[in-house]
């Protein structure tokens, strides 16, 4: 006798699990829980073994998916920590597309800053934002038309505990009335078949519309892609560049907070922030010969147009006027770029590098190139360093003229 009418177990029938929307429902049942329990720890170099021999007790498509679903989560651990990806349903978009959980955190505590009570999440994805809100104390309408994805993002929901705080629609988010809410935040769709799409107009839904719909709130906020042009943000907004270990992960449009037409960079997990308004930001500043120390600033600070105010902050200049390298006689720390000592200044040339790593007995080499066509592991396999000693080298533009800057962090 087959068990297909107990809710604890998944259909007899593999068939029915051929169906995404069967298939992750049956991994929601009792036995697809226990099931997912027991692959969790599953290497890559395992599956094949691992799916032998569970095809033996469970239906095919179950295993399968049970095994796709732990390779996600452990995929999504570097995202959202390893406990709450353990707890957690993911898709490969949403592993890839979701936004990282420290980013995340640190938007739902300035929404809460801004006084926000209730907010509607237009294109939730797996429910990443959503999460971070309602552990804000935010009450989250969550919105997306693929029915996987709610049926999804509402399993995280409840997963975590937060499902009185966060309600899953599935919807067309042009369709919402979001009047009731006290703020929207969007995230259009940024990748389709062929990969990355850079046109903000070919979002989906369109940047322009995401831009409406953020001004009818009270306060809104737009994720968009850190590359965006800077012609291309609205004057109402105030545009703000994340970064997160030194990386830059994404941009955000604010709207109906009390400094637009501005840009700030934010660096996490610190939560240093350098702000500026668009009439009161700094010309670039002069360009001068390299100095004692070489700043390298984030790329929060350098997408954000705020390169100038670090350098007025080290009280330095460029070391040419296209590239981002902040130099200067004197340290001054800040969280803002990262300081290195600067020990020699040679014109571009593999053989007098490594002549030069050979008598410093480099062994270490770190190589940074901003400027340079020059790959770092073509130049590290050609120079061959050996030693105790370690070194970065710099492979860049002075005043033009291809340059190697060598040196090391600054205590």
């Amino acid at each position: 006798m087959g068990q297909v009418n107990d809710p604890n177990t998944p259909s007899g029938h593999e068939s029915d699990l051929d169906d995404p929307l069967a298939a992750f429902a049956a991994l929601r049942t009792a036995a697809g829980l226990a099931l997912l329990d027991e692959v969790r720890d599953v290497e890559p170099a395992q599956e094949l073994a691992a799916a032998t021999r569970l095809r033996r007790e469970h239906p095919a498509p179950l295993v399968s998916a049970a095994l796709a679903q732990a390779r996600l989560r452990q995929r999504a651990a570097a995202k959202f920590g390893a406990k709450d990806a353990a707890r957690m349903f993911f898709t490969p978009n949403g592993v890839e597309q979701s936004t990282r959980a420290s980013v995340a955190a640190h938007r739902a505590e300035r929404f809460k800053t801004l006084g926000v009570r209730s907010l509607a999440d237009l294109c939730c994805g797996i429910g990443g934002d959503a999460i971070a809100l309602a552990r804000a104390g935010i009450s989250v309408l969550a919105v997306d038309r693929d029915p996987l994805t709610c049926a999804v993002a509402r399993a995280n929901a409840e997963a975590l505990g937060l499902a009185e705080l966060i309600e899953v629609r599935e919807a067309d988010v042009t369709e919402v009335d979001t009047s009731a809410y006290d703020a929207v935040f969007v995230d259009p769709a940024r990748r389709g078949g062929r990969g990355r799409i850079f046109d903000p107009e070919a979002y989906s839904p369109p940047l322009s519309w995401a831009v409406a719909a953020a001004l009818k709130a009270p306060r809104a906020a737009l994720k968009i892609a850190p590359g965006i042009p800077h012609d291309a943000v609205p004057a109402e907004a105030a545009a703000e560049w994340i970064s997160d270990g030194g990386d830059v992960k994404e941009a955000v449009l604010w709207f109906g907070t009390d400094s637009p037409a501005s840009h700030r960079a934010t660096l996490l997990p610190g939560g240093a922030s350098l702000w500026s308004s668009l009439d009161a930001m700094l010309p670039d500043p002069e360009v001068r010969p390299v100095g004692r120390y070489l700043y390298e600033p984030d790329g929060a600070v350098i997408r954000a147009h705020l390169v100038a105010e670090v350098a007025a902050r080290v009280e330095g200049g460029l070391i040419d006027e296209t590239i981002a390298y902040v130099t200067s006689d004197a340290l001054h720390p800040t969280p803002y770029a990262v300081a290195y000592e600067i020990t020699d200044q040679l014109p571009f040339g593999v053989k007098k590098l490594k002549a030069l790593l050979r008598e410093r007995e480099v062994g270490i080499l770190t190589v940074k190139k901003r400027g340079s066509a020059v790959e770092p592991e073509e130049l590290r396999r050609k120079v061959k360093p050996q030693g105790k000693n370690s070194a970065t080298v710099f492979l860049t533009r002075v005043a033009g003229a291809p340059t190697m800057l060598i040196g090391h962090p600054a205590p």
